[in-house]
């Protein structure tokens, strides 16, 4: 009797320490995702701060492109006037596909800087597309007009630039596509004149 009552209380006794070993586990586990989400935004916080410590203060910040290569999309919309337009009529030359909306903050902010990159290149054989995301067409000619801009402008109400050819949903985001039709460049936000002159000057001088 004794030992099987031993034994029962040892049993007991186990039981009761893996059910608090259990709880403790649970209580714990429920915990990660929290502790996870805190270190998630201190990376991020810190990434941010590195980055901009050394940034004086006025400084624009500016996309920087990315090495891509693949062929460049099958790709036909209207512009402004209605005409049909293809990226394939552009073959021969180096093209800037830009895709962007009127209501996007960073697309306003570096249409100026696509406009003078686009008028001191265009003689050499360098075009600009820009691909509008969705917007009503009365609103798209208003921005036109507002920012002085000369390069193409497509429609693009269905969102088949974005969604389907280049398969992106930021914007602005923007494509270089070389004379042999590859796309080579690829960057998300706004640019500035001095980048541009940086990375897609010799692509155009090649």
């Amino acid at each position: 009797m004794i030992l099987l009552f031993d034994f029962l209380q040892g049993y007991t006794l186990f039981n009761i320490s893996h059910q608090k070993l259990k709880m403790t586990l649970s209580k714990k586990n429920n915990s990660i995702p929290l502790i996870l989400l805190g270190l998630g935004f201190f990376l991020i916080a810190a990434s941010v701060f590195y980055l901009l410590r050394d940034t004086p203060p006025g400084t624009e910040l500016s996309a920087v492109p990315v090495k891509v290569d693949f062929s460049a999309p099958d790709l036909t919309l209207t512009d402004t006037q209605g005409a049909t337009a293809s990226l394939a009529d552009y073959r021969g030359q180096v093209v800037l596909v830009n895709l962007w909306a009127t209501w996007c903050p960073p697309c306003k902010e570096e249409m100026p800087a696509l406009e003078s990159f686009y008028n001191k290149h265009k003689k050499d054989g360098f075009a600009i597309v820009a691909i509008n995301d969705g917007d009503p067409q009365s609103d798209v000619l208003q921005f036109v007009e507002d920012y002085s801009l000369t390069f193409p402008i497509w429609l693009d109400p269905t969102y088949i630039a974005t969604e389907q050819a280049f398969k992106t949903l930021n914007l602005p985001s923007s494509f270089v596509i070389d004379r042999n039709g590859k796309v080579v460049l690829s960057w998300v936000g706004g640019i500035q004149l001095k980048t541009l002159e940086k990375y897609v000057t010799p692509i155009i001088e090649e």
